[in-house]
């Protein structure tokens, strides 16, 4: 017999959230690792919220929330209200029940100047690799480091001669010209542009800066990562400036968050094959695994490396420069599944912020697989 397309609802559901997602759901871990490292910052949220006054959104389930906004894709704050309004999943991650209304998407926008000063994204992170369960899945003798470019929110177009420079105009803004609109076209044949006489109008912490040659420049920030070796987790990153030499200052920066104690070995791609940044790696006692630069000159002299025979006869260099290429699937997915490709905030902190919070998700979105139960 046929059932009637009825669609009516109950007046009252005794069923919660918690009881819809299932118990194997890769977001019941996550949420248990989550809550922990939450338990660990409250004494911190404390210290950023006024003692008087009309109770906010709680700080956990904003972070709670912009963590679903990275592992799902979601491209926007509105749109992530929007999906937790009627996402029973979202709304059990969250903390919200089944009745519970949904804040307003600008209330990310006026918090989040309090969780920066906080350094909250920062600190989520290190509660997280703190953990004795997560700690277990790390080494803490062998590690690789890289960096990536972020792409800023900003244009070429933004990108104008400092107040005082002696640098010219693109063709097209001639002050005497008429106004060709706010997109007007833009020509920058035979200028010479730089960041020394250069700075975007739109956010002006962005920096001219290219990965490698033979790629267009962008406007963008450097993002780097150290990833320890054995299970390709992220210990510690940090974003700075797009600078010729930000990746080696950055890689040393992070070295020295490390606890002092036995000697550790750093995989690196042959960028950091520096004499000088190899020399400071010893200085503090750490294994240069640096790929080798044996770029050969328009003359024919081969470029002297700053990794010698002691390091590379090593098996151990060997497995460095085969792991750290795992390094790339941290930005991969940051980038691609994270939303960073192109960052929708401005300045420097606020996108380092925002990068510190995705790798925090990339750690997250690990441990359904790496702590799941062995079969017998």
């Amino acid at each position: 017999m046929r059932g009637g397309d009825e669609q009516t609802g109950a007046l009252f559901s005794y069923v919660s959230c918690a009881a819809r997602v299932p118990l194997d759901h890769p977001l019941r871990l996550i949420r248990a690792v989550v809550d922990e490292a939450l338990d660990v910052l409250s004494p911190e949220f404390d210290g950023l919220y006024a003692r008087v006054g009309r109770p906010g959104i709680a700080p956990e389930k904003l972070l709670r929330a912009l963590l679903l906004q990275a592992f799902y894709s979601i491209r926007s704050e509105r749109q992530l209200m929007e999906q937790l309004d009627y996402n029973l999943l979202f709304r059990w991650f969250v903390g919200l029940s089944i009745d519970a209304p949904v804040w307003d998407a600008s209330t990310f926008s006026k918090n989040r100047d309090r969780l920066l000063d906080g350094d909250v994204a920062q600190r989520l992170l290190a509660a997280v690799v703190a953990q004795p369960r997560i700690k277990a899945l790390m080494s803490n003798e062998h590690f690789s480091v890289d960096g990536t470019l972020i792409q800023a929110w900003a244009s070429h177009k933004s990108f104008q001669p400092k107040p005082g420079s002696d640098a010219e105009p693109p063709d097209g803004d001639d002050p005497g010209a008429p106004p060709a609109g706010r997109n007007a076209e833009r020509n920058w044949r035979g200028q010479k542009r730089s960041n020394e006489t250069h700075a975007s109008t739109t956010d002006p912490d962005a920096q001219l800066a290219r990965k490698s040659n033979g790629q267009a420049s962008i406007m963008a920030y450097a993002g780097h990562v150290l990833m320890e070796n054995r299970n390709g987790l992220v210990a510690h990153s940090c974003l700075t400036h797009a600078t010729g030499t930000a990746e080696r200052d950055a890689a040393l920066a992070l070295v020295d968050r490390m606890a002092p104690g036995r000697r550790i070995t750093l995989g690196a791609d042959k960028g950091y094959d520096v004499a000088g940044f190899i020399a400071a790696l010893r200085a503090r006692r750490v294994t240069p695994h640096v790929a080798l630069d044996g770029r050969v000159s328009k003359l024919g002299v081969r470029r002297r490396s700053g990794v010698d025979g002691r390091t590379i006869r090593h098996a151990g260099y060997a497995a460095s420069q085969r792991v750290r290429k795992r390094i790339e699937e941290v930005f991969g997915w940051i980038k691609g599944s994270a939303g960073l490709r192109q960052t929708k905030h401005r300045g420097r902190n606020r996108v380092g912020w925002q990068f510190d919070l995705a790798v925090t998700a990339y750690n997250l979105i690990r441990l359904p697989r790496l702590l799941a139960p062995v079969p017998a």
